[in-house]
């Protein structure tokens, strides 16, 4: 199984905006800049994340994107969905328009079926708040402390 380069950076953004942002919203630049992505890309990126309910974006000076939920309720498997859809190893079953003339006496698709499976449980097991733990432990600089400083 090959993971795409959408999820992968869709995983990067939501620890970013977990890790980085703090229950505040962080701008598109920003996450791009930390993470090395192209802010065209991750804009498509956030775009199919806000149409999955992982993400809200908030408009004015101050707005960018925040989670609608709290990163142990997010997990790498709700934003594989968000951007590739489905677990299926293999595309025979026809759910993306190419159905196997041979599914019906197919001896492989059990096994197909069972794997793709597993890797959805463990996908589901593993949580963004996981990932900003496994940071915290590697001494991940946090940039929370560079946000909006205003002096009058």
């Amino acid at each position: 199984m090959k993971i795409s380069t959408k999820t992968r950076y869709g995983v990067r953004a939501i620890f970013d905006l977990a890790y980085h942002s703090s229950g505040t919203s962080a701008q598109v630049k920003d996450i791009s800049k930390r993470q090395n992505i192209s802010q065209r890309y991750l804009e498509q990126i956030f775009h199919r994340l806000k149409k999955a309910g992982l993400v809200k974006s908030e408009r004015g000076p101050k707005g960018g994107y925040i989670l609608t939920r709290s990163p142990k309720e997010i997990t790498i498997g709700d934003i594989y969905r968000a951007v590739d859809k489905n677990f299926d190893l293999v595309p025979c079953k026809g759910k993306e328009g190419s159905r196997c003339e041979h599914l019906e006496e197919c001896v492989t698709m059990p096994i197909w079926e069972k794997i793709s499976k597993e890797v959805e449980k463990i996908f589901d097991s593993v949580t963004i708040e996981d990932l900003c733990n496994i940071a915290t432990e590697r001494n991940i600089p946090r940039d929370i402390e560079n946000k909006y400083m205003y002096f009058i």
